[in-house]
């Protein structure tokens, strides 16, 4: 077991996972900003020119907003996102070919539906408007996986002859507020959430049990209780309803537990290509201590494991903490240590103490990383830091800052997470200059 650094937590810990922020401080490249500004808005005309003038293959396309670029060619989109990336990138390296999909539909495992009703009373669920609380009404998705909409529309098709009110957000009545629905890719596991704002569901037991005459392949159905007036789909009280309330999934080899909340990527066949893409560059010899920050639920840490000496994992949720430190169990990894705190504040107090490693790996929330975290990262002096990005602006932004601190982009390796949106997934390597 590796050793116990006396590095805990603050008490200030009720944010979630990939919500850190650079506390209000402006970051010092100019060039990285403006770079940013120029790449987003040529990004955009380049959609807006490509939205079909014609009937959309999505009938929800003009109303929901969610998938920019449903209507243009795949191979199109991978070389506009290439473009994009290599813009804003192209002060610090040259950027590798982009990793797309063989089949680049219905590939997010995870599915949330809202639910609401029009004004006879008529349940429906969908998606909000972008930008608005606005539901769209959506049977199916060319987006989502194909199972987790049939379950969907179930629940909504059973709802009136269990007489199950969904919530109105102008009144405050109703029970039902949305459905959460989680798939292990590898495994076959269903997780079906769904979140009222009673703990008291009517007719519990033969609800379950029509749902799973319906959908047998469910093999856990949580009720989630969520009373407040806000944005946040998931409340603080969760029960099962069915099943042990969560499931299990195959990362590169290894098994994770998924309970409602868990922080796990949503294309299950990406992931792996993204994980291994960053375990390859990091080129590990075996007596390395590695640091794994913003963890969530451990993953890239575990499966790191076996290729290092020593896994050092911060996570400021605690929910995912207590999931990783379950996941390294469960694959009986030996060699990581876990640590409930902020990414941040976790570097300053190793370099503070005088600590060193080998590599960090890091992959922070979209708002990207902290001139604090950065300096500290500096003061450690790792030989190598790979850097997984899910947005290029804010990546350029913190790899003007690092170059500026003593780091070299050696390569960068853009992977397509989320086809046919404008989100960008990016791995970097980075070195410590002699």
């Amino acid at each position: 077991m590796a050793e116990k650094r006396n590095y805990g937590p603050k008490k200030d810990t009720k944010r979630g996972p990939k919500k850190e922020n650079n506390g209000g401080k402006k970051y010092p490249s100019k060039v990285a900003s403006k770079a940013v500004v120029k790449g987003n808005s040529r990004f955009a005309k380049k959609q807006e020119a490509n939205a079909d003038s014609k009937k959309s293959r999505c009938p929800y396309f003009k109303k929901c907003g969610a998938c920019q670029m449903i209507d243009t060619p795949y191979d199109k989109q991978l070389r506009q996102k290439h473009a994009h990336v290599q813009e804003l990138l192209e002060p610090y390296t040259r950027v590798a070919s982009f990793v797309g999909m063989e089949e680049p539909e219905h590939y997010r495992c995870k599915v949330h539906a809202v639910f609401t009703h029009d004004k006879k009373g008529n349940p429906l669920s969908g998606i909000y408007r972008e930008g608005t609380h606005e539901v769209v009404p959506i049977d199916s998705c060319l987006l989502e996986d194909k199972k987790a909409d049939a379950i969907i529309a179930s629940i909504r098709g059973m709802l009136k002859s269990f007489k199950i009110k969904t919530y109105d957000e102008d009144n405050g009545f109703g029970l039902l507020r949305h459905v959460l629905i989680r798939i292990g890719k590898h495994t076959g596991e269903i997780m079906v959430v769904l979140v009222t704002v009673s703990p008291i569901f009517p007719s519990k037991n033969n609800f379950v049990k029509a749902l799973r005459k319906e959908h047998p392949e469910i093999t856990t159905i949580v009720q989630n209780i969520n009373d407040k007036q806000t944005s946040m789909v998931l409340g603080d009280r969760e029960k099962p309803m069915y099943g042990p309330g969560f499931i299990y999934d195959i990362c590169c080899g290894m098994k994770f537990k998924i309970s409602p909340k868990s922080f796990y990527q949503v294309n299950p066949i990406q992931t792996e290509i993204l994980y291994n893409t960053a375990i390859e560059m990091a080129d590990l010899k075996g007596d390395e201590v590695a640091l794994d920050c913003y963890s969530g639920v451990g993953t890239i840490g575990i499966i790191a494991s076996p290729h290092v000496k020593e896994v050092i994992s911060v996570e400021l949720n605690k929910d995912a903490v207590k999931d990783a430190k379950l996941n390294a169990k469960i694959n009986e990894v030996k060699n990581i240590t876990f640590y409930e705190n902020d990414a941040t504040r976790f570097m300053q107090q190793m370099a503070e103490s005088g600590d060193k490693v080998d590599l960090v790996f890091m992959d922070p929330p979209r708002s990207g990383s902290t001139p604090e975290f950065i300096e500290s990262l500096r003061i450690l002096g790792p030989k190598k830091v790979v850097y997984i990005s899910c947005s290029p602006d804010s990546l350029a932004r913190d790899l003007g800052i690092m170059t500026k601190k003593g780091f070299k982009v050696e390569k960068a390796v853009p992977v397509d997470m989320f086809p046919f949106t404008r989100s960008i997934e990016t791995v970097c390597l980075l070195t410590k200059s002699s």
